[in-house]
């Protein structure tokens, strides 16, 4: 007597291939190579699930708006320059009854403070402000969030969140109680930091801040070291900027009493988090955690025979907190992890040391930087064929099914 077995259950969780390919869409094409794949073999059709992630940078408002089934929505805020502009953001359904979860807000600071939104001008790190972020996360306390996400990747600005702060009603305040010009060159005169006329809401809402990097706020790891550069910071700016973001943290810790200088994480978009915990109560948390909580990656990992991930570069960084260092963390011993990526720059021992079956790059062989971005959707979709042909095994014809969220 022949049993049928059941589909393959293949999850497929990939972050966006930065400049190409979002993760949603990565997504649909790994699903295309999946099914495709199976149906050219004569496998049963797998049953796929759609699970797309970020790591706290670009692609996560859209990834917690798909799991949230919420719309997105716009406010008017400014970009670091001081410009207006209109920036998306997101919020929860309210839910009625006990047990309900909480309001929840999502905002990425690269809606108004990101580095792509001043290209057209000359950079300038000493005066670039984060108060449109601060803008964007009035409006949701305005709407009525009581949990706020605040995802902070890819900035143009190294003020420490003390723009963010002021657009909250904080004022930071020179020795003769003149407020600062906005942006981190101006921090060294900072004497006072006057909270007592914050949002009514911002310190009853629970704050949790998205980073993709473990940098302290200072030093030669630290926010205007590393970062500062891209940003426009000539070696003297850095000098002033990282001088600046020490003299924020102690007149913080003197206020305060929360030493900011050693917290891991805090050197992210320019110091952001350096305000906001203290002030705030915010809690940092590796970005590519927080979103395969709020989508539930755990559950969709469950009982998952194959999950595939991935993202542009795979190397070194990408076990420091991204995305595939989530998957890897979230799935069963059982199930075989394989990251599909625009490059890989790790060997195969590094890749099974990390827990992972293997890794593979799109590239069809050698391929110049603009075929792999004009061509990613279809070179992935191959890939996962590909893929698919190696753990897919010999089944039987059985019918299966796409899903389109993560709880199938």
């Amino acid at each position: 007597m022949t049993t049928t077995p059941r589909p393959l259950r293949i999850v497929l969780a990939p972050d966006s291939l930065k400049g190409s390919l979002p993760a949603a869409e990565a997504a649909l094409a790994m699903a295309a190579g999946v099914t495709g794949a199976a149906a050219r073999l004569g496998h049963p059709a797998p049953h796929v699930v759609l699970a797309p992630l970020a790591d706290g940078g670009e692609g996560t408002l859209d990834a917690l708006l798909a799991a949230w089934s919420a719309e997105p929505r716009t406010t008017r805020c400014h970009d670091a320059a001081g410009r207006a502009r209109t920036a998306r953001y997101g919020i929860s359904a309210r839910q009625d009854g006990a047990g309900g979860s909480p309001v929840r807000g999502v905002l990425e600071a690269a809606e108004a403070n990101g580095l792509p939104l001043v290209a057209d001008l000359p950079l300038d790190a000493l005066t670039a402000t984060s108060y449109g972020v601060g803008e964007i996360a009035a409006q949701l306390l305005d709407d009525g969030a009581e949990e706020i996400l605040l995802c902070i990747g890819g900035s143009a600005t190294t003020d420490g969140g003390t723009g963010l702060l002021s657009a909250l009603g904080a004022r930071f305040l020179d020795a003769d109680g003149n407020p600062l010009p906005p942006g981190g060159g101006a921090l060294a005169a900072l004497r006072t930091i006057d909270t007592a006329h914050l949002h009514p809401r911002a310190r009853e809402v629970r704050w949790r801040i998205a980073v993709d990097v473990d940098n302290p706020l200072c030093g030669p790891r630290g926010a205007a070291a590393v970062f500062g550069p891209q940003k426009g910071a000539t070696p003297d700016d850095v000098a002033v900027l990282d001088a600046g973001l020490a003299h924020l943290a102690g007149v913080v810790s003197a206020q305060t009493g929360v030493d900011m200088l050693g917290v891991p994480g805090t050197g992210a978009a320019g110091g952001l988090p350096a305000v906001l915990v203290p002030f705030l109560g915010a809690e940092i948390v590796p970005g590519s955690a927080l979103v395969a909580d709020a989508v539930g990656l755990a559950g969709a990992l469950a009982d998952a025979d194959l999950v595939l991930t991935g993202e542009g570069s795979f190397d070194s960084q990408s076990l420091g907190g991204k995305v595939v260092q989530a998957v890897v963390e979230n799935a069963s011993a059982t199930c075989a992890v394989v990251v599909i990526a625009g490059r890989v720059q790790l060997t195969a021992a590094q890749v099974q040391d990390a827990g992972l079956a293997a890794a593979f790059s799109i590239a069809t062989g050698p391929m110049a930087l603009d075929e792999l971005i004009g061509g990613a959707a279809a070179l992935m979709e191959d890939a996962a064929a590909q893929v698919y042909g190696v753990f897919g095994g010999r089944r039987g014809r059985v019918d299966g099914q796409v899903h389109s969220q993560v709880d199938g």
